[in-house]
């Protein structure tokens, strides 16, 4: 599926995605080309209704993925932008509205301690450092982040 371009023209919106989203939202997602589980995955939470998606027109720009299994406190498990909108401002956008969708009164997120750009826009979206975990990618842990929403 080639990228077209977003329509300069049309307004940007953040929405639940849809089941024909998932195309797109694989066509720009790099791990999932190499991955198949992510695309299982990716649907899935589509499904579930725990992914939204910031579009332009007919084009998806980026996608982020909240679910409610993380102890009961809402969870970030995944945000993706399209590579020609990184760095203006999709991200941020996407994780306000998982703030909005939140339905507890705490929302954590992850990232490799290898993952300085996620660092930085976790960082820049108000959470806090709250923990560590080792051993689920070797050599490079997993940090952990959370946000007080109440």
């Amino acid at each position: 599926m080639s990228e077209q371009p977003p329509d300069p023209t049309a307004q940007r919106m953040i929405r639940k995605a849809r089941p024909e989203d998932v195309p797109a939202m694989l066509g720009f997602d790099t791990y999932a080309s190499a991955h198949p589980e992510r695309g299982r995955a990716l649907q899935w939470a589509v499904e579930q209704g725990q992914c939204w998606v910031e579009v332009q027109g007919a084009r998806v720009l980026g996608y982020v993925l909240l679910s409610h299994d993380f102890f009961d406190h809402g969870f970030v498990s995944l945000v993706v932008v399209a590579a020609d909108q990184q760095r203006q401002g999709v991200a941020l956008r996407l994780l306000a509205a998982a703030q909005q969708a939140c339905l507890s009164d705490k929302l954590f997120i992850s990232t490799n301690r290898s993952n300085r750009a996620a660092q930085a826009l976790i960082a820049k979206a108000g959470f806090q450092p709250s923990g560590v975990v080792e051993n689920l990618d070797p050599g490079d842990p997993e940090l952990i982040y959370f946000k007080s929403l109440r």
